[in-house]
């Protein structure tokens, strides 16, 4: 069986790595890894990670590239390699442009598609944008969907998909974070943790979402200073490189005490970062998935979320970008020790660790 699994973000590189080195170490099975590059450096340091080496990489990402010129270039540049190697399978990940082109690209091809993390939905297009459409896109033309929760088999079977098509197998995120948490601390986490922590508590930021760009972002901003005037947190926020994030950030943040603005971390020490946190503030998507993992309480910075098991299971809480919500849900959390046990104790709903073998196993 001849297996491609195609990828091109970090948090796509993320979820698949288990799939891909577990697929090398499977009989019967060639397996390819194609990277369209949609983000080139984030994704790089996930590859070395991971020890993956691409078989095609398309190496796509350019400065202030849209998403028309992104999915032109995806479907121009991937063409060529479902015609090179001519597999029987074609993987990916998520709701990335990446996943929507190579699904669409698949369908061109009369080759079968699997969508791994399949039927994640808020059924509000423009929340998160553009994913909401892409994941659905994926949805429409997948041959094999896996799920990482009930509710996402749920969301499928409510749009047409037959049971058969569909495995709830966990979500990869886990399997990896398994293998990653595993691996020494970074020296940089420890010397920032032993410098910036001593009688302080963490909080972790990671705000990068499109919707957030603008007075959103500049609102959660305000919460983050206002947070940090208490005398017993830092605040550690690695700021992604987008323009539309740097701006706001720095000008409001840069020189505030107690907040720490970092460059984007590695997923590696991103991950021993997590660990050593008290509260985690995020709009991301992964996050949401890994955080309970660690017992961490998580408030996101969004108004509906596509993982709301996490929600619902009391490990993470919509909070939205408003500023004073914000704050008085961070300060509730640091202030009362029986609603932190709580969120803190929750249990994890995504899963084991186990993903890339049901979905291997699924194939098969």
């Amino acid at each position: 069986m001849k297996i491609l699994s195609v990828f091109g973000t970090r948090p796509e590189a993320v979820k698949m790595a288990p799939i891909v080195r577990l697929l090398k170490q499977t009989a019967g099975i060639e397996s390819r890894v194609c990277v369209t590059a949609q983000h080139r450096q984030m994704l790089d340091q996930v590859l070395k990670l991971f020890e993956i080496t691409p078989d095609y990489d398309l190496n796509l990402m350019r400065d202030d590239q849209g998403l028309a010129q992104l999915s032109a270039a995806i479907f121009t540049s991937l063409d060529p390699v479902f015609t090179d190697f001519k597999p029987d399978w074609v993987l990916a990940q998520g709701d990335t442009t990446t996943v929507a082109i190579t699904s669409m690209l698949a369908y061109y091809h009369r080759i079968k598609f699997g969508h791994v993390e399949a039927g994640l939905r808020t059924h509000d297009k423009w929340q998160p944008f553009p994913e909401e459409i892409n994941r659905r896109i994926a949805g429409v033309t997948a041959d094999m969907h896996f799920a990482p929760t009930d509710w996402s088999k749920q969301n499928l079977l409510r749009e047409g998909i037959g049971e058969e098509l569909i495995r709830v197998t966990g979500n990869t995120v886990i399997d990896a974070l398994q293998f990653v948490s595993k691996q020494d601390e970074p020296a940089e986490i420890t010397q920032l943790v032993t410098s910036k922590l001593a009688n302080r508590r963490l909080i972790l930021v990671t705000a990068h979402r499109r919707e957030n760009f603008g007075q959103p972002l500049e609102d959660v901003c305000r919460a983050l200073a206002e947070l940090a005037k208490r005398g017993d947190v830092e605040i550690v926020y690695p700021v992604h490189l987008n323009p539309n994030v740097q701006e706001p950030v720095n000008r409001l943040l840069k020189g505030v005490e107690r907040i720490t603005l970092l460059p984007p971390l590695d997923y590696l020490p991103l991950v021993h970062l997590m660990k050593h946190a008290s509260l985690i503030l995020t709009d991301s998507g992964g996050i949401q998935e890994e955080a309970p993992a660690f017992g961490i309480p998580t408030l996101v910075l969004r108004d509906v979320t596509e993982r709301p098991e996490g929600v619902s299971a009391g490990t993470l809480k919509l909070v939205g970008t408003e500023t004073s919500h914000i704050v008085k849900e961070a300060k509730r959390l640091l202030d009362d020790p029986s609603a932190y046990a709580e969120m803190a104790q929750a249990a994890n709903p995504y899963g084991d660790g186990h993903a890339a073998e049901k979905i291997i196993q699924a194939l098969l």
